[in-house]
């Protein structure tokens, strides 16, 4: 052990004359420990709740969508269809039809985002039929005693609600395309509701419907067209390498879509709160750094003797600078480790006991959901411990620029 890292612990432990030098120098370890925790737990919790999001969004859409750049229904579907089967990573690809509309039952009516799938093939792109709470997902025609076939639609939980409709009641869709073209009457489709779906996401179970791609093309007047073709693949990070692909290999016409892009406002805003709270939690690190330059200060003019001896004794500048660094950076280094441990014991009986709960009325889940990333943990244990080696330098210069002589005559 280097005689510098010995007498830096001798210091740290040993009794000073003025007692509250030792209480800053506890105050600046519990400050780091309790800084280094909290960065932790709520990193670790707004990974969580990303995640939580993440899954319950890719439940109900692909993972990657193919669109036209100028927005106009694709034609030509099928053999796309077969040339994007064929790439890497994808796993599954089927159309849909996108629109704008005016739902109505007995007693409401309001907006509605239409949405049309194939059944077959879109229970392999997204997990829409898991998310069916009531009813199936049913969008062919269908019957009810006494009354004729009609197409079926699934509706999200809270467009439901408002709409105070149930299971086997009709309702009528009348699309925007032709609320808004002069001279022309509106498409108007009555259908049956066969299910509801409900994800969390109040964007989805408040505003959209699901019908079938041939009743969805009939309301948007789209002819044999879809809007566009979605993708499942077998890694959703991989969707923008698979994009990237589809941008090479595909007409300047087409234009694919990720996950991320179909949603940015959201997984951006989610990404500057993780930066904010990382900036906001740094300033207890922070405190607790200054605790550690003034206790040092302190230290440094209580040990002026000792220092002095040490010089007489031979020891260098750099030497009596690295006593007092080694100091700051002991104080920083338990600081952390305590922190580290704390953080993840915390989150990890989080994860397996779930002790904190969370209203269902409000948030889209029952518990506070925890995921803890290792670069989180590297990334917070190298800023503790750079910013404890920064504090600690300033004192520790201090030091070793003492004038042996002087220092000897210190009393």
């Amino acid at each position: 052990m280097p005689y510098e890292l010995y007498i830096a612990l001798r210091y740290l432990r040993s009794k000073r004359k003025t007692g509250f030098i030792s209480l800053i120098t506890y105050i600046s370890i519990v400050g780091i420990t309790i800084g280094v925790a909290a960065l932790i737990i709520v990193l670790s919790v707004m990974n969580g709740l990303e995640r939580e999001v993440r899954s319950r969004f890719l439940g109900v859409d692909s993972h990657l969508r193919l669109v036209r750049q100028d927005q106009e229904p694709m034609a030509d579907y099928h053999k796309l269809m077969q040339q994007l089967q064929g790439l890497p990573h994808v796993q599954a690809v089927s159309p849909y039809v996108e629109g704008k509309g005016l739902i109505k039952s007995r007693e409401q009516q309001t907006g509605v985002l239409l949405r049309g799938i194939l059944a077959e093939s879109a229970t392999q792109v997204t997990d829409l039929a898991k998310n069916i709470n009531f009813g199936q997902l049913e969008l062919g025609p269908t019957a009810a005693p006494g009354e004729p076939e009609l197409p079926g639609i699934v509706l999200g939980f809270n467009l439901a609600d408002r709409l105070m409709v149930t299971v086997g009641d009709k309702i009528s869709i009348a699309s925007f395309d032709g609320l808004f073209t002069f001279g022309r009457m509106p498409q108007l489709m009555q259908f049956r509701v066969t299910g509801y779906f409900e994800t969390g996401l109040f964007e989805y179970d408040d505003a959209y419907a699901y019908v079938s791609v041939s009743s969805a093309q009939k309301l948007c007047k789209t002819g044999n067209s879809v809007t566009g073709l979605e993708m499942r693949l077998d890694d959703y990070e991989k969707a923008d390498a698979v994009a990237r692909i589809l941008q090479q290999t595909l007409p300047a016409e087409y234009r694919p879509l990720t996950w991320r892009e179909l949603n940015p406002n959201l997984f951006a805003w989610m990404q500057i709160e993780k930066w904010a709270a990382f900036i906001i939690l740094c300033l207890i690190i922070l405190v607790a750094a200054f605790n550690i330059l003034s206790t040092l200060i302190m230290v440094t003019m209580e040990k002026t003797r000792e220092i002095g001896i040490l010089r007489s004794m031979g020891a260098s500048q750099s030497s009596i600078q690295k006593i007092f660094t080694f100091q700051g950076a002991l104080v920083g280094v338990l600081g952390t480790l305590l922190g580290d441990v704390i953080g993840y014991t915390l989150c990890r009986l989080q994860q397996v006991y779930k002790f904190f709960s969370l209203p269902t009325d409000i948030y889209i889940i029952s518990w506070l959901p925890v995921d803890m990333k290792v670069l989180d943990f590297v990334f917070i244990t190298v800023a503790a411990l750079l910013i404890s080696f920064v504090a600690a330098v300033l004192p520790a210069a201090r030091a070793a620029a003492l004038d042996p002589v002087a220092a000897l005559r210190y009393e």
